[in-house]
């Protein structure tokens, strides 16, 4: 599948930078859970190796695959709620990397596109505007649109915020199902139980690297500390 390589990575808004001089590999077949305090910049990381935030220094390398092959879901989801489109148009959104804003779905499209709803339980609702959806609904027709991408490399930016533990679970076990299929996922998370459950690796920091390897060794009281206290002598812009 693929495997993520930054060397030296920078990262920064208006010439201030919040992650420096950053190393390390994630590797395929793990879901890497991306774990830090608030203003840690782990929406900037994601962001940074989803393609949409350019590095002050420092290089993002994925082997084996490209930037087009990377399906991404921000914390917003990155659709309006507002739109009137049907659960099944929102899904059929993440074809377009392969067929294009205006390509046609065929009958493996329709079909794939029908097992992706069923996989998040929302058979039944395919007609249904995405403004009827609850937040847990919502969020299972965005994990249906990354199934359907077939992607090699997926980002995760907080995807379980304000969800129940049934929508949780569920949704975990699809996040576990990406990686046992080869694939490079990473999941900025708060909860650690979460991270513990989901992922066998966890990069902790805090703009630097604080642990990064198996969760058991990674995440632990002491690194999650180490991490609280490198945050308390944070001063200036915070990141997101």
């Amino acid at each position: 599948m693929a495997r993520i390589r930054i060397c030296g990575l920078s990262l920064g808004y208006a010439g201030e930078p919040v992650i420096r001089g950053m190393d390390g590999a994630f590797a395929e077949g793990q879901a890497t859970a991306v774990i830090g305090p608030n203003g840690a910049g782990k929406s900037t990381l994601i962001k940074a190796l989803a393609g949409l935030i350019a590095p002050m220094a420092g290089v993002v390398t994925i082997e084996g695959a490209s930037r087009r092959d990377i399906a991404y879901l921000a914390q917003d989801g990155g659709v309006d709620r507002d739109f009137p489109i049907s659960v099944e148009d929102l899904v059929a959104l993440g074809f377009e990397r392969r067929l294009g804003l205006f390509g046609g779905v065929g009958v493996a499209e329709r079909e794939r596109l029908s097992t992706a709803i069923a996989a998040v339980g929302l058979t039944g609702l395919e007609r249904r505007p995405i403004g009827a959806l609850s937040g847990g609904q919502f969020q299972r027709a965005l994990f249906a649109r990354v199934m359907v991408q077939d992607a090699p490399v997926i980002l995760l930016d907080e995807p379980f915020t304000g969800l129940d533990a049934r929508t949780t679970a569920a949704l975990g076990e699809v996040v576990r199902r990406w990686a046992g299929e080869g694939r490079t996922v990473l999941v900025a998370l708060h909860d650690l139980d979460v991270a513990r459950r989901l992922c066998g690796q966890a990069l902790v920091f805090a703009r630097q690297v604080v642990a990064w390897g198996p969760s058991p060794q990674t995440l632990t009281a002491e690194s999650i500390e180490r991490a609280r206290a490198l945050a308390e002598g944070w001063s200036g812009r915070e990141a997101a």
